[in-house]
């Protein structure tokens, strides 16, 4: 059995989920896992849902301007051949890891697996207590003579990894050859501490380097101690240890356990008062070690050889491993440690959770504030290095978290982004040495989303073209409609509602979203007297009914944005019933309708009420085909609380955007700053309704429709157009590497 060890470093950056997991795993594996349950309806389903009693629609003579999105989508194909088989065997690969991770996998810790290789055998003595530990230091020395991350060369971690396992080899007298070319590396590379980097020393590096080095000289083994670096090393240690309370670490579970191996004149009847339950000194196998051998503690030794024995001569650290009875001293512990979780790396996140605030959450508030300045600040001094992790593009994470607000980010957005931020592998973490968390960073779910994001944005691509066929077919761009209109319309659609099982409500917002821009804007529409306005609406109550193009009619007129809006809300209406066997034909024309009247009487200014935002939100609804009828979501209270917050804070967002203006460093400002104290406010009410549950509830979808177009109006509100076009080229256009 192979005593190697590996970290066990319980900083909060380990153990919180907002700061590992998510940035690692989720916020990368962006992707909807195919759900059999969700599957495209057959087309033998069509026929068996038009002869059940629903109007029988010559959908063909509906259909003749969508020719490309029925290729596309109304062939039916079903969910999973959206998805190529290499991204359906990579999610079933992800699966099988996540199923298998256990208490998660940590790479192998030289330092940690020297401490116990130290161990003297402490019933017979004179022998090692582990000697597979032994074996496995001199089995994983690198070419150079070093021991450490052989991927991420930082003189901190080569150091000190090899100084301990050099001391353990001579400490047992074998394998001179490997201590001799260890010691050969250290005297060849340890002046270059004093050009390393300080923001990646590793925990306690400045208290253990000096003792291993005193253990060295026992052992008779020559280091050089006159580098400035070293001599710095030096006086931080001093420093640190004169700053150690060192009644409270006697007294209470604190950090300081983590490094006991480092620290002199410790009162070990005290500390072994405060060992956790399984026998460990706060987890750390090298802290542990060092106990048992001033101590011969058998608890001590029971945690090392359970160890040993559990993971096959590795060690993992897991939450759920050490809670349990220990919750109550793990809060204390893990609270103290919070403290030391303000660093560059984790800052984004909570910077970014800090914005997730409900109404009166003024603690929360004013963290973000502190976090922002923080980052604001280490940004503008170029200091974004962390002290727990050596990520791939942490100035771009930092940025993203500073510059777009979490209501602005759209999720294409924030993933496109991310999908560059993101290292894979060569993330490496920084504890008492590096160390590599496999299941958290790993080039298998870059791959995956990559793929996925490829996957989704040439299906995007193939809606653009049949939004631009459809936007031909209605002639909009007689009525002034810009193509580079129709494309930020469909952009913003597809960045909030992106997953390919969602096209129809994808589409379904873009085409309902233009059409309303047209006929709002349109000067020649906007010129329309009252009673010109009155025998548009009527035209469309008269000739929106399915009725008439189940009986054969077709109506023509002059004036093609009714003719547009008809045919569209009747497509719309016949993709649901289709797929869902819903007729939501009246429910949209009748939201449709609304949405007519108040641009009749507003004199076709329809952002006055908020109307927009009503439409939008009601065409998603509908057009996702829930079970749950619109009349019953519009009588439930719930429902007309989100659709009061949702108006309201649009209507306001709306206004924001048509007042700013840009300075000339592209600065969006208005006389009431960056945003407005009744946006924010309502922002909160708006995520408290979503995000909060109550008995007789909307279902989860529905409510979060309201959040989705709320976030797309800040977006628009707050990113100036240069922005958003560079947004659209990024995220619909420009192929992910």
């Amino acid at each position: 059995m192979s005593s190697v060890f590996h970290h066990h470093h319980h900083h909060p950056t380990s153990l919180l989920p907002s700061s590992t997991a998510p940035r690692g795993l989720y916020a990368v594996l962006r992707f909807p896992v195919a759900n059999p349950l969700a599957r495209s309806t057959g087309v033998s389903e069509y026929i068996d849902v038009i002869q059940s009693g629903l109007p029988v629609i010559k959908w063909h003579e509906i259909v003749d301007d969508d020719t490309d999105q029925d290729s596309t989508h109304h062939h039916i194909k079903e969910e999973e051949e959206l998805i190529p088989d290499k991204i359906r065997e990579m999610v079933e690969l992800v699966r099988s890891m996540l199923q298998s991770m256990d208490d998660g996998e940590i790479s192998v810790s030289p330092y940690d697996t020297a401490w116990v290789a130290l161990v003297e055998d402490i019933s017979a003595g004179g022998r090692p207590q582990f000697p597979a530990s032994l074996e496995w230091i001199s089995n994983n020395q690198l070419p150079d003579g070093s021991w450490g991350d052989s991927d991420t060369f930082s003189i901190y971690d080569r150091i000190i990894n090899t100084l301990a396992c050099v001391v353990a080899l001579r400490s047992w007298n074998i394998h001179p050859d490997r201590t001799d070319k260890g010691i050969l590396f250290i005297k060849e590379n340890i002046y270059k501490l004093e050009g390393e980097n300080e923001e990646h020393m590793p925990i306690g590096f400045e208290v253990a380097l000096p003792s291993v080095i005193q253990m060295a000289k026992k052992l008779d083994i020559d280091i050089p101690v006159d580098s400035p670096g070293l001599q710095e090393i030096y006086a931080r240690r001093e420093l640190k240890l004169t700053r150690i309370p060192r009644d409270i670490m006697h007294k209470v579970p604190t950090t300081l356990l983590h490094s006991l191996e480092g620290m002199p004149d410790l009162m070990w009847q005290k500390l072994l008062k405060l060992q956790s339950v399984d026998g460990s000194f706060l987890f750390s196998p090298s802290s542990t070690a060092f106990a048992l051998q001033q101590t011969k503690d058998h608890n001590c030794l029971n945690y090392l050889a359970n160890h040993l024995k559990r993971f096959k001569g590795g060690g993992t650290g897991q939450i759920k491993e050490y809670a349990g009875q220990e919750i109550p001293r793990f809060r204390t512990l893990m609270t103290r440690q919070w403290v030391q979780a303000f660093e560059v790396a984790r800052l984004p996140d909570f910077c970014r959770a800090s914005q997730l605030i409900f109404p009166g959450e003024k603690i929360l508030a004013d963290a973000g504030k502190f976090a922002a300045k923080f980052l604001q600040r280490k940004r503008a001094n170029n200091e974004l290095l962390d002290k727990w992790i050596i990520t791939k593009d942490l100035p771009g994470e930092v940025g993203y978290a500073l510059d777009v607000p979490w209501y602005a980010s759209l999720p294409r957005v924030e993933t496109r982004f991310y999908l560059e931020q993101y290292g894979g592998e060569d993330d490496v973490w920084i504890g008492k040495t590096l160390y590599r968390m496999p299941y958290v960073n790993n080039n298998t779910y870059l791959e995956l989303a990559k793929l996925d994001y490829s996957n989704c944005q040439a299906l995007h691509q193939q809606e653009w073209k049949s939004i631009q066929k459809w936007y031909r077919n209605c002639n909009l761009a007689e009525f002034g409609l810009s193509e580079s209109r129709l494309l930020v319309a469909y952009y913003i659609a597809a960045a909030s509602v992106f997953e390919p099982e969602r096209s129809k409500e994808r589409l379904a917002w873009a085409k309902t979203s233009i059409l309303m821009e047209t006929i709002a804007s349109h000067p020649d529409l906007q010129q329309l007297s009252r009673e010109q306005k009155r025998d548009f609406v009527n035209i469309f109550e008269q000739y929106g009914c399915i009725l008439n193009y189940a009986n054969g009619g077709r109506y023509e007129t002059r004036n093609n944005v009714v003719s547009a809006l008809i045919k569209t809300v009747s497509q719309l209406s016949l993709n649901v019933l289709l797929a869902h066997g819903r007729d939501i034909h009246h429910s949209l024309n009748h939201a449709w309708y609304k949405w007519l009247k108040t641009w009749e009487s507003e004199g076709g200014d329809t952002t006055r009420l908020g109307v927009d935002a009503e439409l939008l939100v009601r065409t998603l609804n509908l057009c996702r085909g829930g079970r749950v009828s619109e009349e019953t979501l519009l009588s439930h209270p719930k429902y007309n609380r989100l659709l009061d917050t949702t108006v309201r804070v649009c209507h306001q967002l709306r206004l924001f955007q048509h007042q700013k203006v840009q300075d000339s460093n592209g600065c969006i400002c208005t006389t009431g700053g960056i945003t407005t104290v009744e946006i924010e406010s309502d922002m909160q009410e708006l995520v408290k309704l979503v995000l909060t549950k109550s008995s007789d509830d909307l279902d989860s979808r529905t409510k979060h429709n309201f959040l989705t177009i709320a976030r797309s109006y800040y977006y628009a509100a707050y990113c100036s157009p240069g922005t958003i076009n560079y947004h659209i080229a990024k995220v619909l256009f420009e192929r992910v590497l």
